[in-house]
């Protein structure tokens, strides 16, 4: 029984951090229609970043776990900002060149975080909670688990509540569902959807920070093995739901735990023929709309 409990809560651990991703790639995917490739770079360096700037104040401590996160999520904002402005914009509507360009943005973000930081991965400091267990029905969970499902309910909370009742919010929604109409009334679209970019790298620059923290090390490239992840949640919750990308991080997390354990590590295996699956049933996905 506390295997099993273990294995639960460590996937919904897991799941937050997939869904962290992921949220951002379903956001602006679902509002712009922008496969963006180069996510995992903007969750690498506000990792890099966000420990840096924790470890002025002190490795190991609450301050400076707080102020990683915090530098993080500006560091990932920051960097998709830029992307957006002078990779995406030109190039909105023209899909193949978008993918091609964040490929190669992808590609190259790596090679430079090698040169700057090395190519080996590089442990972390964790405060002393962090680095130990809470007993939970006989199971010693990873207190990280905790953290990583409060952080990502925190994040989905706070983007429905951005785009449902904030005025940038509702010029989002507006512009994507006639984007004439919202210029012809003198508001500037592109400023909303750069938040857009900006929100989603955000969301990935927390994630970033609090995968240090769960792996315990930090790597160039901790970014694109998430990424990995993060588009089969996404494709399995449906191409622009966020709910659909909470469900499936958690039921795509929780399998690969449990496929590891009892299945002989399959856990990645199972996870594609899950998506696999989902395909051939349902391409739009759980909770996507069907073409």
């Amino acid at each position: 029984m506390s295997t099993l409990v273990l294995l639960l809560a460590t996937g919904l651990g897991l799941g937050g951090l997939y869904f962290l991703v992921a949220s951002g790639l379903s956001l602006i995917y679902g509002l712009m229609g922008v496969l963006n490739f180069a996510h995992g770079s903007f969750l690498t360096l506000g990792a890099f970043v966000g420990l840096a700037a924790g470890n002025l104040v002190g490795a190991g401590t609450w301050g400076g776990l707080l102020l990683g996160l915090l530098v993080g999520a500006l560091t990932g904002a920051a960097a998709a900002t830029a992307t957006e402005l002078g990779l995406i914009r030109p190039l909105y509507n023209r899909h193949i060149e978008q993918v091609l360009v964040t490929v190669g943005l992808s590609l190259a973000t790596v090679a430079l975080f090698e040169g700057i930081w090395g190519p080996n991965p590089r442990n972390v400091t964790r405060t002393d909670w962090l680095a130990s267990t809470t007993d939970v029905l006989g199971a010693h969970v990873p207190n990280t688990a905790f953290l990583n499902v409060l952080a990502a309910a925190a994040v989905l909370a706070g983007i429905v509540a951005f785009l449902r009742y904030t005025r940038y919010g509702l010029i989002i929604r507006a512009g994507v569902e006639n984007r004439a109409m919202v210029t012809a009334l003198g508001i500037d679209v592109r400023q909303a959807f750069t938040l857009v970019f900006a929100v989603g790298g955000a969301a990935a620059g927390l994630g970033g920070v609090l995968a240090t923290q769960s792996l315990n090390y930090v790597s160039p490239h901790m970014g694109a093995s998430l990424l990995i992840f993060a588009f089969i949640v996404t494709v399995i919750g449906g191409m622009g739901s966020l709910t659909g990308a909470a469900v499936a991080s958690v039921v795509v997390a929780v399998l690969q735990q449990l496929a590891n354990f009892y299945l002989n590590n399959t856990g990645d295996l199972i996870v594609v023929l899950l998506l696999a699956l989902v395909l051939l049933v349902r391409p739009s996905g759980l909770m996507g709309r069907p073409a």
